[in-house]
Protein backbone atom coordinates (compact mmCIF):
# COMPACT_ATOMS: atom_id res chain seq x y z
CA UNK A 1 0.00 0.00 0.00
CA UNK A 2 1.06 3.43 -1.10
CA UNK A 3 -0.58 5.79 1.75
CA UNK A 4 1.12 8.88 2.02
CA UNK A 5 -0.86 11.00 4.23
CA UNK A 6 -4.37 11.88 5.36
CA UNK A 7 -5.60 13.99 2.43
CA UNK A 8 -8.73 15.34 3.74
CA UNK A 9 -11.57 14.54 6.81
CA UNK A 10 -14.96 14.88 5.28
CA UNK A 11 -17.59 15.85 7.16
CA UNK A 12 -21.42 16.01 5.94
CA UNK A 13 -23.24 19.31 6.52
CA UNK A 14 -26.87 20.72 5.96
CA UNK A 15 -25.45 23.41 4.64
CA UNK A 16 -21.95 25.23 4.38
CA UNK A 17 -22.94 28.69 4.66
CA UNK A 18 -23.98 27.38 8.24
CA UNK A 19 -20.72 25.84 9.22
CA UNK A 20 -17.93 27.96 7.21
CA UNK A 21 -17.77 30.45 10.07
CA UNK A 22 -17.14 28.19 12.64
CA UNK A 23 -14.52 26.38 10.91
CA UNK A 24 -12.79 29.57 9.56
CA UNK A 25 -13.37 32.06 11.85
CA UNK A 26 -13.44 30.12 15.40
CA UNK A 27 -10.93 27.44 14.13
CA UNK A 28 -8.61 29.66 12.08
CA UNK A 29 -8.97 27.33 9.15
CA UNK A 30 -7.90 28.34 5.88
CA UNK A 31 -11.11 28.79 3.69
CA UNK A 32 -9.06 27.30 -0.01
CA UNK A 33 -13.36 27.61 -1.69
CA UNK A 34 -15.72 25.62 -3.12
CA UNK A 35 -17.20 23.77 -5.67
CA UNK A 36 -19.76 21.08 -7.04
CA UNK A 37 -19.01 17.83 -7.54
CA UNK A 38 -21.46 17.04 -10.30
CA UNK A 39 -21.35 13.03 -9.93
CA UNK A 40 -21.50 12.89 -6.61
CA UNK A 41 -24.68 15.29 -6.32
CA UNK A 42 -22.18 17.57 -3.31
CA UNK A 43 -21.17 20.80 -3.22
CA UNK A 44 -17.80 20.70 -0.71
CA UNK A 45 -15.98 23.21 0.66
CA UNK A 46 -12.26 22.81 1.88
CA UNK A 47 -10.34 24.17 4.56
CA UNK A 48 -6.81 23.72 5.53
CA UNK A 49 -5.34 22.11 8.81
CA UNK A 50 -1.28 21.62 8.13
CA UNK A 51 -0.68 19.64 5.37
CA UNK A 52 -4.14 17.98 5.85
CA UNK A 53 -7.88 19.74 4.98
CA UNK A 54 -11.40 19.72 6.29
CA UNK A 55 -14.31 19.11 3.27
CA UNK A 56 -17.32 20.49 4.06
CA UNK A 57 -20.29 18.40 2.15
CA UNK A 58 -23.53 19.28 1.49
CA UNK A 59 -25.77 17.10 -0.98
CA UNK A 60 -27.12 19.25 -3.62
CA UNK A 61 -29.83 17.07 -4.54
CA UNK A 62 -32.16 14.49 -2.06
CA UNK A 63 -31.07 11.27 -4.08
CA UNK A 64 -27.29 12.18 -3.13
CA UNK A 65 -25.58 9.69 -0.59
CA UNK A 66 -24.40 12.80 1.54
CA UNK A 67 -28.18 13.62 1.67
CA UNK A 68 -29.09 9.47 2.69
CA UNK A 69 -25.97 9.56 5.07
CA UNK A 70 -27.56 13.11 6.80
CA UNK A 71 -30.88 11.32 7.24
CA UNK A 72 -30.09 8.09 8.39
CA UNK A 73 -26.81 9.72 11.22
CA UNK A 74 -27.33 13.48 11.19
CA UNK A 75 -23.92 15.74 10.51
CA UNK A 76 -20.89 14.71 10.97
CA UNK A 77 -17.94 12.97 9.84
CA UNK A 78 -18.87 10.72 6.70
CA UNK A 79 -15.24 9.93 5.83
CA UNK A 80 -11.39 10.07 5.88
CA UNK A 81 -9.42 10.35 2.79
CA UNK A 82 -5.87 9.11 2.51
CA UNK A 83 -3.45 10.22 -0.02
CA UNK A 84 -2.29 7.50 -2.27
CA UNK A 85 0.73 7.70 -4.76
CA UNK A 86 -0.97 4.98 -7.37
CA UNK A 87 -4.90 4.67 -6.98
CA UNK A 88 -5.33 1.82 -9.10
CA UNK A 89 -2.29 -0.52 -7.16
CA UNK A 90 -4.20 0.79 -4.11
CA UNK A 91 -7.77 -0.33 -5.36
CA UNK A 92 -5.91 -4.06 -6.63
CA UNK A 93 -4.45 -4.36 -2.89
CA UNK A 94 -7.50 -3.94 -1.38
CA UNK A 95 -8.97 -6.64 -3.85
CA UNK A 96 -6.03 -9.23 -3.28
CA UNK A 97 -6.95 -8.71 0.16
CA UNK A 98 -10.42 -9.52 -0.01
CA UNK A 99 -11.86 -5.80 1.69
CA UNK A 100 -15.20 -5.06 0.13
CA UNK A 101 -15.35 -1.94 -2.71
CA UNK A 102 -17.89 0.74 -3.09
CA UNK A 103 -15.99 1.85 -6.33
CA UNK A 104 -13.58 -0.92 -8.29
CA UNK A 105 -12.42 1.51 -10.33
CA UNK A 106 -11.41 5.00 -9.64
CA UNK A 107 -13.34 8.80 -11.16
CA UNK A 108 -12.75 11.72 -10.67
CA UNK A 109 -13.65 13.63 -7.51
CA UNK A 110 -13.07 17.34 -6.43
CA UNK A 111 -10.16 19.31 -7.71
CA UNK A 112 -9.92 16.90 -10.36
CA UNK A 113 -8.41 13.96 -8.17
CA UNK A 114 -8.71 10.64 -8.45
CA UNK A 115 -11.10 9.18 -6.32
CA UNK A 116 -12.41 5.57 -4.92
CA UNK A 117 -14.15 4.91 -1.92
CA UNK A 118 -13.33 1.80 0.19
CA UNK A 119 -16.62 0.15 1.76
CA UNK A 120 -16.65 0.76 6.18
CA UNK A 121 -17.35 -2.92 6.67
CA UNK A 122 -13.87 -3.32 5.38
CA UNK A 123 -11.88 -0.71 7.15
CA UNK A 124 -13.61 -1.06 11.13
CA UNK A 125 -16.52 0.89 10.67
CA UNK A 126 -15.00 4.18 8.62
CA UNK A 127 -16.01 5.19 5.27
CA UNK A 128 -12.59 5.45 3.40
CA UNK A 129 -11.85 7.60 0.29
CA UNK A 130 -8.45 7.22 -1.70
CA UNK A 131 -7.39 9.91 -3.32
CA UNK A 132 -4.56 10.62 -5.75
CA UNK A 133 -3.87 13.85 -7.27
CA UNK A 134 -3.61 14.85 -10.82
CA UNK A 135 -0.55 14.62 -12.16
Amino acid sequence: MNVKKVDHIGIAVESIEQWIEYYRDVLGLDYTGAEVVEEQKVRVAFLTIGESRIELLEPTSDDSPVAGFLVKRGGGIHHIALSVEDIDASLEAHRVAGARLIDDQARIGAHGMKIAFIHPKATGGVLVELCQKPP
